[in-house]
């Protein structure tokens, strides 16, 4: 009797006090998923060609449509171009920051691409009235007043108004435009990084390395053209110091941060390529004077093309 009271004890105890081992349940959403990169194929192609095509393009097309389609009193199909540019590139700009992982503060960026605009649109004006005045035989590697038709003109003090014009153009237009483009890409820039443990790195095919040299080309000529060098230069130094700091933090870049800074980093091979090839010409370096010789393409083209001079009479200096 005493043996079955003890047994049932037993069961009981077992039943009131025998805890089950409890499950384990992990919240997926806790855990980091490694998400691959995701090129913007649509913007940064988009980007490239109507760079190309609309800044790049236009003084070309203005040197070729005949005049008679575009009177010197009327805006010219360059013009035309630079407007096209003025809206789709702010358009790109905004939609590039809009995908960045990385909430950018929207006053700034706002304000980066109000002025950008303004920039844009002073230069568009300026530069208008520039390239006509190349069609009657305005040199660009000279100077306002060097030139042959500003000697000639009358009353000299038009001469001054010319050179506002140059400098609404060729600097108040410029640092307006390209200073706020410049600082938009480094914003876009921070935040192309992630976690290492979070990241999955996307093999760059070979459309992906013609497109960074396609670009880096472009702002080749962007730099050399706008003499922006030092804006390109200190944006360039900024992304390397930024890259460096969350490297150290075990961040790594994304496909499209990855593509930003190989394409700058084209473009400054490029411009040593082209300021070593014309580090001795003395017409150039009397226009550009000073620490920073970055002689603009068109300046080149006026001086040696123009006139259709052979190739073989161009003297490029030589390095001992």
């Amino acid at each position: 009797m005493m043996a079955d009271m003890y047994g049932n004890l037993r069961k009981r105890a077992g039943k009131d006090y025998d805890l089950e081992e409890p499950d384990i349940v992990i919240d997926r959403d806790d855990v980091p998923a490694r998400k691959s990169d995701k090129f913007h194929w649509d913007i940064w192609l988009l980007l490239a060609f109507e760079n190309w095509i609309f800044d790049f393009g236009r003084p070309i097309a203005a040197l070729f449509v005949p005049v008679e389609w575009f009177p010197l009193n009327q805006p010219s199909i360059g013009d035309y171009f630079h407007m096209a540019y003025n809206v789709i590139t702010p358009f790109c700009i905004l939609k590039l920051i809009d995908r960045s992982s990385r909430k950018l503060s929207p006053t700034l960026t706002h304000l980066c691409v109000i002025i950008f605009v303004m920039g844009s649109s002073i230069h568009l004006v300026g530069d208008s009235i520039n390239h006509r005045l190349v069609t009657i035989g305005y040199e660009l590697h000279l100077s306002v007043r060097d030139n042959p038709i500003m000697k000639t003109l009358q009353p000299k003090e038009l001469v001054d108004s010319f050179e506002l014009l140059y400098n609404y153009d060729e600097v108040i237009g410029h640092l307006m435009w390209y200073i706020p483009f410049f600082i938009c890409f480094f914003l876009y820039f921070t935040g192309c990084f992630k976690r290492k443990h979070e990241h999955m790195s996307v093999k760059a095919g070979p459309a992906w390395w013609f497109l960074i040299v396609f670009s880096g080309l472009y702002y080749w000529y962007l730099v050399t053209e706008g003499q922006i060098f030092n804006v390109y230069i200190l944006t360039y130094v900024a992304m390397i110091i930024f890259w460096s700091k969350e490297k150290s933090r075990g961040q790594v870049l994304d496909i499209n941060g990855r593509f930003l800074f190989y394409t700058f980093t084209i473009t400054l091979l490029l411009v040593a390529i082209w300021v070593a090839l014309l580090w001795n010409d003395p017409v150039l370096r009397q226009k550009y004077p000073g620490v920073v010789y970055v002689p603009e393409p068109w300046s080149f083209y006026t001086l040696y093309l123009k006139d259709q001079k052979p190739l073989h009479e161009i003297k490029f200096p030589r390095f001992h």
